[in-house]
């Protein structure tokens, strides 16, 4: 991995902690019906959220670098500081009065792709470059042309028991995995949309896991915007208009109540609303485009458009998007570089990856840096949490956190904590990954105890199902991002291969390691 505004609906109403507009789904105006043109750039068009970049000479960089406190020491917490963006709530009732809607339990009810377990899968862990990789309790794979893809790489983890006290959304136990677009005109050069489907810009799509059913469902995640008609229409995820960053890499998600946080590496955090996601094919038959119920139509048989064009809603091909409903921005100047792994020990963190912590009172979301420190730049990397309001789904502190630390180590692709101890997962390319704990000693500290746990190759984010209501055993989830198609013959040379997997380990035999 190179690597806003939250309320909960109530009724009808969007109520926020930062005083910002009410939503109201009621007397809204249907669209006037006239032609539309491809995307407009107008304002609404540019994506939050937007930090402002800061410039500092290498020099700068390397005596900060240098002066930096030791790997564990306390962070400074402002530096997390985090600003509500522009007011989406009008977008959002457009899109609501415009497109049909569909709750989670439906969509997964109606999941169209097949999940595989177990001997089914293939092996991310093989015997291990260090050691023996510890075993996973749980193994789902996806279809083959997700497991191949090149196109799609996962990264995020999240699932009920981030979202819900009782660990159950109705009566499903979804598991949740993000995937970033790794082909878009952003990422890829000489790659036009009209040559290939692959060239579109999709930004980023959830997956939506019934471990229960062997089922899951992508859902494409979607920036709300108003075209050079003033009609409500949306467009993938895109930061095309900032300097800081190529594409939306979305290296960690936590959903929590209604609403999914998105990392936005070097912007801050992006969210969606799940009593929003739209559905374009309401009829499951996709040779037919489905009536509106703004009067138009859609269309999920064409894979290249997006939005509302020409009277018609696309989707690139994807039956359901789910719109942003709010921003994070950063506050902090950013003088991370969005083409170097290395990072500032100055102004923003990056927001690599994100979690849920269900063990405080309040709950809190962890946030944190992928950073690949060297001599010269020994940074390895940040970590704080914000306090979070159990009862709207809000951030309770945005303009600060109280404590943040330096990792213990570099390379963190994924970070989770529960009763004050962390996890780690630490990548190591195409080699077997290392999970590591840490605890915040009697000094102050954050430091790791006990040896690295080899784990999968490619280990991405982390989600803990802490498993208190169901009297489970508590889970540690991630996923390995890397293709077991790849032309890169490093994945295929090795003890471990590279394979894509949805996985977990029991916490309980993790906290027994040596």
């Amino acid at each position: 991995m190179n690597k806003n505004r939250i309320g909960r609906i109530q009724g009808a109403r969007w109520i926020t902690a930062c005083g910002i507009a009410a939503l109201s789904l009621t007397g809204l105006a249907l669209p006037a019906q006239a032609a539309d043109d491809p995307p407009a750039k107008s304002d609404t068009w540019v994506q939050e959220p937007k930090a402002t970049q800061g410039t500092l000479s290498t020099a700068r960089m390397k005596a900060l670098a240098t002066a930096a406190p030791a790997p564990g020491s306390a962070a400074d917490p402002s530096a997390f500081n985090l600003a509500a963006g522009s007011d989406l709530s009008g977008r959002i009732s457009d899109l609501d009065a415009a497109l049909p809607k569909q709750g989670v339990q439906n969509l997964l009810s109606q999941a169209n792709r097949d999940l595989f377990s177990d001997t089914q899968c293939p092996d991310p862990f093989g015997t291990g470059d260090n050691g023996p990789p510890l075993a996973p309790v749980k193994r789902y794979c996806f279809e083959h042309d997700d497991e191949v893809s090149h196109e799609w790489i996962p990264q995020a983890v999240t699932g009920v028991s981030d979202a819900q006290d009782d660990e159950y959304w109705g009566t499903a136990r979804p598991v949740l995995t993000g995937w970033y677009d790794n082909e878009n005109p952003g990422r890829s050069d000489g790659c036009t949309a009209s040559e290939s489907d692959a060239c579109n810009e999709k930004g980023v799509r959830v997956t939506f896991v019934d471990p229960s059913t062997n089922k899951y469902r992508h859902v494409l995640l979607v920036w709300p915007y108003y075209n050079s008609y003033g009609h409500i229409s949306y467009d993938a995820l895109h930061a095309d208009e900032s300097s800081l960053q190529n594409g939306i890499h979305a290296g960690g998600m936590a959903w929590y109540g209604n609403y999914l946080y998105v990392a936005d590496t070097l912007n801050g955090l992006r969210v969606f609303d799940m009593t929003k996601i739209m559905d374009l094919n309401p009829d499951q038959d996709a040779s037919t485009d489905d009536t509106t119920q703004d009067g138009l139509t859609s269309n999920v048989s064409d894979t290249k458009q997006i939005g509302r064009q020409n009277n018609v809603w696309y989707s690139f091909g994807y039956r359901y998007v789910m719109p942003q409903v709010a921003t994070w921005t950063f506050t902090s100047l950013q003088y991370n570089s969005p083409d170097a792994d290395i990072c500032s020990t100055t102004g923003a963190p990056k927001a690599s990856y994100v979690s849920i912590d269900r063990s405080t009172t309040p709950d809190e979301l962890v946030v944190g840096e992928y950073c690949n420190s060297d001599a010269t730049f020994p940074n390895t990397g940040r970590i704080g949490a914000w306090q979070l309001n159990g009862s709207t789904g809000q951030l309770a502190s945005p303009s600060g956190i109280n404590k943040a630390y330096y990792l213990p180590q570099d390379l963190n692709q994924g970070a989770a904590r529960y009763n004050g101890t962390w996890y780690f997962d630490q990548s190591h390319k195409y080699s077997n990954g290392t999970l590591i704990r840490a605890r915040v000693g009697t000094d102050g500290k954050l430091a790791a105890f006990g040896n690295g746990i080899p784990t999968a190759v490619g280990p991405e984010d982390l989600y803990y199902e802490h498993g208190t209501a169901t009297g489970n055993p508590p889970l540690l989830w991630s996923v390995s991002e890397h293709s077991s198609d790849t032309d890169d013959p490093s994945c295929s040379t090795g003890p471990s291969p590279c394979a894509r997997l949805l996985y977990a380990h029991n916490v309980n035999t993790i906290l027994a390691q040596p």
